[in-house]
């Protein structure tokens, strides 16, 4: 049995919800695909107020976005099914999408697909990078955010990103000693907003610094740090401990490409856009026909650049079925404006650069 849907919607995180929406809103049916038992992605996340303007829902918390986007989704509902704890598992040249539903396997023939699959955390090697108390980011803000779970009593943050940066704050918020954020680069990567509140709070952030080793006796009980060069050597003399029982691993995203090497799209690895990417054009249809891709599968940015992406996708995706709406045209050039303008200034060069190289015409 096949399920076919005009429009298949893989990942239900800001990019996923909001490509879903819009389709539907012109009257696309829409199958919503999420692998965990809630929508939200990342928006579930975090509790700190976004940026940006109004339409990006400016000075709103992302899990208060996440739950307002579900609301409309539910208002939809004649229009969207929802899967969750379905998480799809392949995706083939003749367009059949196969999916595990809740341990059921299904296969879905869409229209159109959406893939909205978000990304992957890297890592790092170091001696002793197995022992219990060393997580992710990400792992940790599901622990604290989602579920109210301390990861410890005392954390060595490696990373000064914005979601180092984040994530350093909202531990401190749940009573969590920040003992210093460790920042290879000679610079801090996140906003200076951020870096500024950590550093009100007493948190030395180290740049030109990295984790040498974990220590502990069958969990982490302290890390070894030490100063680097500008060719990334560690500076003799410069190794000191740090007591913590965890350590939090925040040195970017990888988007999660897998389904989109499968399905044969051309992939391209920019570093700019955290890893593999697919090549796309500018309304985000990659090489296979059909296939959309919106948020950071596309290139790794914030959750307000990844929405507006999702409402491009799904506007995009529906509009070549037949459903536009009479604003059409109107809706396009905004979207394609309001992310001209998250991607601006110094802060969006490296996302500019990138894009430049993604967006080029497919090869013939």
């Amino acid at each position: 049995m096949f399920y076919e849907p005009d429009i298949a919607v893989i990942g239900g995180g800001p990019a996923g919800l909001m490509a879903a929406l819009t389709a539907a809103e012109v009257g696309a049916k829409v199958l919503l695909l999420e692998r965990d038992g809630h929508l939200g992605g990342q928006l579930v996340k975090q509790t700190h107020k976004f940026f940006g303007s109004e339409k990006q829902h400016a000075s709103v918390r992302g899990i208060a976005i996440a739950k307002l986007l579900e609301n409309e989704l539910h208002d939809l509902q004649d229009r969207v099914s929802l899967w969750q704890d379905a998480t799809a598992i392949g995706l083939y040249e003749d367009g059949v999408l196969t999916v595990d539903h809740g341990g059921v396997y299904k296969k879905i023939r869409p229209k159109k697909i959406i893939a909205a699959t978000g990304a992957n955390e890297k890592y790092l090697l170091f001696p002793n990078n197995d022992l219990p108390g060393i997580y992710g980011a990400g792992a940790v803000q599901t622990m604290m955010n989602v579920h109210g779970v301390k990861p410890g009593h005392r954390v060595l943050m490696i990373g000064a990103g914005n979601i180092g940066l984040i994530v350093s704050y909202q531990l401190m918020q749940a009573g969590v000693e920040v003992a210093a954020i460790v920042e290879g680069l000679p610079t801090i990567g996140g906003y200076v907003v951020h870096a500024s509140k950590i550093r009100r709070a007493g948190v030395p952030i180290l740049t030109s610094h990295t984790i040498v080793r974990a220590d502990g006796e069958g969990a982490v009980e302290s890390a070894v740090i030490a100063e680097v060069d500008a060719a990334w050597n560690i500076v003799a003399g410069s190794e000191r401990t740090i007591p913590c029982d965890v350590i939090c691993i925040s040195v970017g995203l990888s988007p999660l490409a897998e389904l989109l090497w499968q399905a044969g799209c051309e992939m391209r690895y920019i570093r700019e856009l955290g890893g593999h990417v697919p090549v796309r054009n500018e309304s985000l249809e990659t090489t296979v026909s059909g296939l959309y891709i919106a948020g950071d599968v596309t290139g790794i940015e914030e959750a307000s650049a990844a929405m507006v992406e999702g409402h491009l996708a799904g506007l995009e995706a529906a509009a070549s079925l037949g459903f536009k709406s009479p604003d059409y045209d109107h809706e396009r050039k905004d979207c394609l404006e309001q992310l001209r303008q998250l991607r601006s200034g110094p802060q969006g060069e490296k996302i500019r650069v990138g894009l430049s190289r993604a967006e080029e015409q497919h090869a013939d």
